[in-house]
């Protein structure tokens, strides 16, 4: 009794505060506190997944992510309640986060630097597009940093801010509010919180405001929209469908095999890409537990298809694209847009970006500086061998202690299998196949490339649905259902393609409830539009080409700004002034 009372008491925030500052994985599930330390490693989502919801609410993630069977269980972690209303979420520690000991002194309160802007008169000269130290007059005429009210008086073009030539920011002091202090002239640093700052500005003006009472009343008007689906069987696989897909698979590999027998080799390596393609769609819906919601029976028909037919690790998947699903276009924590020198999707990694998922910093360097300019170029031809990196980061997972060995848990098969899978893939495909089948070299070249290249469609859907989506972090009140409408885009497309989009093209449904069968995402899509048109959330929705065209138009726009820096700091190299006048 005195067991279950103690799991029954209140925990204030201040309380839970130092638990985690004394190292605890503590989450807030509903009203209760959870306790997740022993859970960490042994979750078959990853760690990392748990660890971004650290000192928060976790109560909408959790359910999308979960059965309710699954649920129940989390009581078992439980270590009290949290206090009666709004629970004030915390920046996780993974994410930079900051948490003090019961003991510790409450450190004195240090004003926010103030930014501020001022008009100067410039040269209308092109090398004069550089960033000022200090206003011709050293008269303070600043004015309170709103962006979306500098937009007002500034043009804004996609291709490069014009706001650099004309606009000088100063740090004003908290002690002495009459001394400005010249903070960058010209650097990257100093743009990219500028560049950073805008584009949350912009954003907030278009998404409903993430203060806490309307993102709590967006995120109960979720948690009604989730409890529809699940009542009306939005969960409910038809394996009538998996039928009609495995007859297509089947009819692909077959022709592949047809095509190899009577030495037509591109043809078949043609078909054989398809066959790829198409096959990867079944193990996304495995890898979300989506055909039959058993962990054992999904997670094997996801390696079958992932490891041992197409070579790639299902478990690197897993890991990285739960953190994906959590924290979406997020640039210090999303892996699937941190691709740094190839591409840049927000200036954030102007100032280069440590990633929580790789435990890696990536450097803004003189690559990015020759590369990213030129990414809506690249992005095709680089989407075309994407597999090849597929490859590799498969087989680093899977040799390094992050694969899915999960100690003593039911799950610590899964590396071994894995392992076993496409060790198989590689001995059918590389050398059953491409060694002991082709005749030449330039054909089994031309067959690898082909195959490949084939699967270029299957990326670019990937990358379509986030990388012209907001970068921005709007802070830990946003709730879990504005920021996948946020960061994620709809494709529009008419019901007989769905097949070629395998389900990828409703991603901001997907995003929201990841759980359900792909072949159910259609109708829940109307679902979802009524959801937004009552909470004010946009729902972006494009045609391929249009969806397309606005990921061309971010890397362009990203691209471009990358130039202007690197033309402005080359300048003031060169030269020693601001070129300013």
């Amino acid at each position: 009794m005195a067991a279950i009372l103690k799991r029954d008491q209140v925990l204030s925030p201040r309380v839970v505060e130092d638990m985690i500052a004394n190292g605890h994985t503590i989450v807030i599930f509903e009203d209760l506190v959870l306790k997740l330390d022993s859970w960490l490693d042994r979750h078959p989502g990853g760690g990392l997944a748990i660890q971004h919801m650290v000192g928060r609410d976790a109560t909408a993630e959790m359910k999308a992510y979960h059965k309710p069977k699954d649920l129940k269980t989390m009581k078992a972690f439980r270590i009290g309640r949290k206090p009666p209303g709004l629970w004030k979420n915390h920046t996780p520690p993974i994410r930079g986060g900051v948490f003090r000991k019961l003991h510790d002194i409450p450190p004195s309160p240090t004003p926010m630097p103030l930014v501020v802007v001022e008009d100067v008169d410039v040269d209308d000269d092109e090398d004069s597009s550089c960033l000022s130290d200090s206003a011709s007059d050293g008269s303070d005429r600043s004015v309170p940093t709103s962006l979306s009210s500098i937009d007002s008086r500034v043009e804004a073009s996609p291709a490069a801010p014009k706001i650099a030539p004309g606009y000088e920011v100063f740090w004003r002091s908290s002690d002495d509010p009459t001394v400005t202090t010249k903070v960058f002239q010209g650097d990257a640093a100093a743009y990219t919180a500028w560049a950073e700052q805008r584009d949350a500005d912009l954003v907030s003006l278009e998404y409903p405001a993430v203060d806490p009472i309307v993102q709590q009343d967006i995120a109960k008007k979720y948690s009604i929209l989730a409890q529809r689906v699940h009542d009306e069987g939005f969960y409910t696989c038809h394996y009538s469908e998996y039928a009609k897909e495995a007859t297509r698979y089947t009819l692909l590999f077959t022709l592949s095999m047809t095509a190899l027998y009577h030495e037509w080799y591109m043809t078949s390596a043609c078909f054989l890409g398809l066959f790829w393609h198409q096959l990867m769609f079944s193990a996304h819906d495995a890898g979300h537990r989506a055909i039959t919601g058993n962990f054992v029976v999904d997670t094997l028909i996801g390696m079958w298809v992932a490891d041992f037919c197409c070579g790639l690790s299902l478990g690197w998947w897993k890991r990285s694209h739960n953190v994906h699903h959590l924290i979406t276009n997020h640039p210090e924590h999303d892996p699937d847009i941190q691709n740094i020198p190839l591409f840049a999707t927000s200036p954030s990694f102007f100032r280069g970006v440590f990633s929580s998922y790789y435990d890696f910093s990536f450097v803004w360097d003189a690559a990015a500086d020759f590369l990213v300019p030129f990414q809506k170029y690249t992005y095709y031809p680089v989407m075309g061998i994407a597999r090849f990196n597929l490859y590799l980061l498969s087989w680093l997972h899977l040799l390094s202690s992050k694969s899915s060995s999960l100690g003593n848990s039911s799950a610590w098969w899964i590396r071994p299998v894995e392992i076993t899978m496409m060790s198989c893939y590689w001995y059918i495909f590389g050398y059953l196949l491409l060694w002991c089948t082709l005749p030449t070299w330039p054909i089994r070249i031309g067959f690898v490339l082909v195959s490949h290249i084939i699967t270029m469609p299957l990326h670019v859907q990937i990358t379509l649905s986030h990388w012209a989506m907001s970068t921005s972090d709007l802070g830990e009140t946003e709730s879990f259902a504005q920021r996948q409408l946020r960061t994620t885009m709809d494709v529009d497309c008419p019901a007989w393609l769905d097949w070629i989009h395998g389900g990828l093209q409703f991603q901001a449904v997907h995003h929201l409830f990841p759980r359900v069968p792909r072949h159910n995402l259609r109708r829940l899509q109307a679902l979802v539009k009524e959801f937004c048109a009552e909470t004010g959330i946009p729902y972006t929705l494009l045609g391929f080409v249009d969806g397309n065209a606005k990921v061309l138009g971010r890397l362009a726009e990203v691209g471009a700004q990358v130039g202007h820096l690197v033309k402005c700091q080359k300048y003031m190299a060169e030269t020693g002034e601001s070129g300013l006048h």
